[in-house]
Formats: structure tokens, C-alpha cells, sequence
């Protein structure tokens, strides 16, 4: 079993930024990559961003991309989303994931196997 906490999250002005963290225990050894998802009230939960494990290859949803960066510390089993020019449309519960698994989309929330408690990410216009 692997467990994930998350933190950083909280209330910002639009064009800020925020950092989320994820620190992962337990089997870390078993983790393929990991991702962020993000839920919006009334929506269902979309993609973010993931990230291999080892650091090789990053995944961004379009809307995103250009403004967040995932990035690992595997010293530390801790994976980060730096989210940057914020926008009102990014206010959501934002969700760490990991994957044991070596096949499946990184894109798809089927194909990972533990997920954190989430935290509120709130962007003021």
C-alpha cells in the first residue's frame, strides 16, 4: 500500500501561485508515476498533470500547460505541482495520485491505484 498526503493549497488572486506538495510512504518502491487530478464543484474530475516516476516524462492538460510544472524528489518520495498565473477557472479540490502499474494512459484516473485526501485550491477574481 502506498499513502499520499497532500498540502499547500489555500486562496489566491487570480495571476498568483500556489505549490502543492504530495509526500508519499509506505511501498514508494512500487510507484510508476504519479498525477494530479483536480474536481471542481458540479464536475467531474479531470486531468492535471502526471509525472514518471524516475522524472523522465511529464503529461500536462491543455489547460494548464505553460503554467504548471509537476516535478518529483525521489530522495524525498515527494511529487510537486507548481501552479503559476492562476486562474478562477483552476478553483477546485486537487487530488495527488500514484500508479503501480508500467501500461494505461498516465491521463486516465482508471489506471492509478492510490490517491490522497485532497486540497482546496480557491482562485479570487
Amino acid at each position: 500500500q502506498v499513502q499520499l498526503v497532500e498540502s499547500g493549497g489555500g486562496l489566491v488572486q487570480a495571476g498568483g501561485s500556489l505549490r502543492l506538495s504530495c509526500a508519499a510512504s509506505g511501498r514508494t518502491f512500487s510507484i510508476t508515476r504519479t498525477g494530479w487530478f483536480r474536481q471542481a464543484p458540479g464536475k467531474e474530475r479531470e486531468f492535471v498533470a502526471a509525472i514518471v516516476w524516475s522524472g523522465s516524462t511529464t503529461y500536462y492538460a491543455n489547460s494548464v500547460k505553460g503554467r504548471f510544472t509537476i516535478s518529483t524528489d525521489n530522495a524525498k518520495n515527494t511529487v510537486s505541482l507548481q501552479m503559476n498565473s492562476l486562474k478562477p477557472e483552476d478553483t477546485a479540490v486537487y487530488y495527488c495520485a500514484a500508479s503501480g502499474r508500467s501500461y494505461g494512459s498516465s491521463l486516465i484516473s482508471d489506471n492509478y491505484d492510490y490517491w490522497g485526501q485532497g486540497t482546496q485550491v480557491t482562485v479570487s477574481s
